[in-house]
């Protein structure tokens, strides 16, 4: 059991770690709530879990801090994004968006209004 305690602590220290870079490297404030929220509470929830199996005794206890991690962390993460969407933070515009071609193609023609039609004849 302490083996895979540490193993959990490892894989959750990794999470952080990975968060981290996504805080550096990401280009605009989503991706990086988004790289800061999803792997952090990855990584809390897999060093929690692994002092549970360091620690039996103190599991009812991580249990309860692994519950309110993840209450708090995803809807901390939405109001803080709702309240950067609002004031207008600037994003990154996308560079190239792949499925584009695919979309025009696959859009019928507009339909033509009766009223066009009969001005015609």
């Amino acid at each position: 059991m302490t083996y895979l305690g540490y193993l959990l602590m490892a894989g959750g220290l990794f999470f952080f770690w990975v968060s981290g870079l996504g805080l550096i490297r990401m280009p605009d404030l989503f991706t990086r709530m988004h790289a800061g929220t999803k792997a952090t509470t990855l990584g809390s929830l897999l060093v929690l879990l692994g002092a549970a199996c360091l620690a039996p005794a103190w599991a009812p206890k991580l249990l309860i801090l692994a519950v309110f991690t993840l209450a708090t962390n995803p809807l901390s993460a939405s109001v803080l994004a709702r309240a950067a969407h609002r004031s207008g933070t600037d994003t990154v515009a996308m560079t190239h968006d792949a499925l584009a071609e695919r979309d025009a193609a696959a859009e019928p023609p507009a339909p033509q209004s009766p009223t066009a039609e009969g001005a015609r004849a």
